[in-house]
């Protein structure tokens, strides 16, 4: 027997100490979604799939005049700042960029030999990609240029088919067109606003293929720190180390004593700048002042006579053009699309978490679709400007933001820095030693072994600190590229398995209330005689109807065989659907199969709760009224219990 849907007000009796008191509920309907044709309803899913952040709202009720201002100041962030741009500010911005530049000067030509690449490259990337993104970017405290991982990872992967020794020329322009690949795929993912593609670099894969890279990085510069000659091309750990025992013969005492004070002093600098940031000012200009002392006991002593290697003579000038370098055909355009993809991922990860640090810190907004364009943009002019891929480091945005940065002006600053230095100084940089730059490189990585990021997630998910520990071993003992494959394939793998796998739980009601939660959960719920009451807590779709069927089956199975005892058949399933944000084809074929199932076993399916989306596409699958009838349809779990308990009999209430 079903309720009468036309009644509003239900009772039923419950039983508490010895006596029966009577319980009134109103029920409410459900209330069906307004009709919407096929375009409204694919409008509304695009808007909110690629425009989560509906830019256009700016625009409402404003004048045509306005409306051009606006856009042009959405395009180019600089409109933003630069009319209000005060003396204040500039003063600020100069010491930042002027504090950052001595951090950039000495990083860049590191990181140019991570990747691979001549030093002078690494100080070109660092002068014309911080003035387009001061133009084009959101953010006020990133600080633009090279970074270790993203070089470590070109340097790798052209290295495999392209010895930047023997085909020097080849390299670097492999190494241009793989930063043009890189920039065209970071600024079409703002253009289309498909930023979340890089959301599936979870946290956990984050952390430990940084860590792992970090270790990586920091034993490549071995070879400067012991001054080998005859080093392994291999970045895993077991080659790295067996090249260092076994050219034993090859290290250098000088080299060593040199790089132990360098890399103590620099390690050192680095603890007071974490521990007291008011002293950042200390740890960022350390690698200049350890360029410089390290240049000047090189020249004076003759020190590369006497087995310390050194940088040697480094081009004077500014950025020479490059486009002519760029190569879009031949064997290798497959290697600089994969390098750029790559690349371009991490790189576009690493500055966007980073502008989102600092802008959280300082209160203000980042547009993730605008800093895409914006690191995309650079680096495809950069690629043209011999540049290869940059991105805001962290720990240069750190000075930058601890320096007291006001606007964007501190990367200009930096870049005019850069350029005195590209025109004027590079015959300085003659004698600085190899060992130095090694030292500075390892001090900047050690920041990227987060230990207690790592705890955190063993203590919250164990799933996840798989993926950490298998994207660091991945990283240290297979390759940096193979490793952080593996991490993002166990975090695909999770979200397919909760998607193919949802969770289903059984409910009970908390005695003295009418709310019903997860009896597993909560230990005083209690489950209602006659009624399997079950939540869905995923979307119900292709991927786990065949896993849902099962799951109920073996539901009602269980409350067969412990309700047997009590004389108490089952007679309603009720499926609380406030979870199920989604459903298609299938998902609705399993739930009218469902139906006609129970049917058959005098057990009747009810629907609470059903969302928008579900409930549309439910009634538009709902021929002759088969899968939602008025009477099996309730607001709430205590509505349907109690419009259903006045049908049982009374034993069973």
């Amino acid at each position: 027997m079903e309720p009468n849907p036309s009644s509003n007000n239900n009772t039923m009796m419950q039983q508490q100490g010895g006596g029966c008191i009577e319980i009134s509920m109103e029920v409410h309907r459900v209330a069906p979604p307004p009709p919407r044709s096929t375009i409204q309803k694919l409008g509304s899913s695009l808007k909110e799939t690629l425009f989560p952040d509906d830019p256009l709202r700016q625009f409402k009720g404003k004048s045509t005049k306005r409306k051009w201002i606006l856009g042009a100041q959405y395009i180019f962030p600089v409109l933003c700042w630069a009319p209000n741009y005060t003396l204040s500010c500039f003063k600020s911005d100069i010491v930042a960029g002027l504090t950052i530049a001595s951090l950039a000067i000495p990083q860049g030509i590191s990181y140019a030999k991570l990747a691979n690449l001549p030093p002078i490259v690494g100080l070109y990337s660092s002068f014309v990609p911080p003035i387009v993104y001061a133009v084009l970017g959101s953010s006020k405290d990133l600080a633009v240029g090279p970074v270790s991982i993203a070089s470590l990872i070109m340097g790798s992967m052209l290295s495999v088919q392209v010895s930047p020794i023997k085909d020097s020329v080849l390299f670097l322009q492999l190494a241009f067109t793989s930063t043009f690949f890189a920039g065209l795929f970071q600024a079409s993912l703002g253009i289309l606003r498909l930023g979340f593609i890089i959301d599936f670099l979870s946290k956990a894969t984050l952390i430990g293929f940084m860590a792992g890279a970090a270790i990586i990085v920091s034993l490549q510069q071995l070879k400067a720190l012991l001054g080998i000659v005859h080093f392994t091309k291999e970045m895993g750990l077991v080659p790295v180390l067996s090249s260092v025992f076994h050219k034993t013969n090859e290290w250098s005492w000088q080299t060593i004593v040199m790089g132990f004070f360098f890399l103590v002093f620099l390690l050192g600098t680095r603890h007071v700048g974490t521990k007291k940031p008011r002293l950042f000012w200390i740890s960022a200009g350390a690698p200049l002042v350890s360029v410089v002392i390290s240049t000047l006991v090189v020249f004076a002593f003759k020190a590369q006579n006497h087995g310390i290697s050194v940088i040697g003579n480094l081009q004077e000038g500014l950025n020479p053009p490059s486009w002519n370098m760029l190569h879009f055909h031949g064997s290798h355009i497959g290697l600089v699309i994969k390098t750029g993809f790559i690349t371009g991922i991490i790189s576009l990860t690493e500055g966007i978490a980073v502008a989102r640090t600092f802008a959280a810190i300082r209160n203000y907004k980042v547009d993730g679709n605008k800093e895409m364009i914006a690191i995309g943009l650079m680096n495809m002019v950069g690629s043209s400007t011999s540049c290869y891929v940059t991105t805001g480091a962290f720990s240069r945005s750190a000075v930058n933001h601890n320096a007291g940065a006001k606007t964007a002006f501190s990367n200009i600053v930096m870049a005019i820095t850069v350029m005195v230095t590209l025109l004027f100084l590079m015959p300085l940089f003659r004698y600085t030693p190899n060992v130095v730059l090694g030292a500075i490189i390892i001090t900047a990585v050690v920041g990227l072994i987060d230990i207690p990021a790592a705890y955190q997630i063993w203590k919250v998910d164990k799933y996840d600190f798989l993926v950490t520990i298998c994207a660091f071993f991945g990283v240290i003992f297979i390759s940096v590229q193979e490793g952080l494959a593996i991490a993002v394939g166990l975090s695909i793998f999770k979200v397919l398995l909760q998607m193919t796998r949802p969770k289903t739980v059984v409910l009970g009601n908390i005695p003295g209330t009418d709310i019903y939660r997860n009896i597993h959960q909560y230990k005083d719920a209690v489950r209602v005689p006659g009624f399997l009451i079950l939540s869905i807590e995923a979307a119900i779709n292709f991927t786990n109807t065949t896993y849902l069927n099962e799951r109920i089956s073996r539901w009602i199975e269980d409350y067969q065989e412990e309700e047997s005892s009590k004389h108490s058949c089952l007679r309603f399933l009720i499926l609380e659907l406030s979870a199920v944000s989604a459903i298609d084809t299938s998902g609705v074929s399993f739930l009218i199969e469902l139906k006609r199932n129970m049917e058959k076993k005098d057990v009747q399916v009810v629907l609470v709760n059903p969302l928008g989306e579900v409930m549309d596409k439910l009634q538009r699958a709902n021929e002759a009224q088969e899968l939602i009838k008025p009477s099996s349809l309730y607001l709430t779990v205590a509505e349907a219990v109690i419009s259903f308990s006045s049908t049982l009999p009374p034993q069973a209430v």
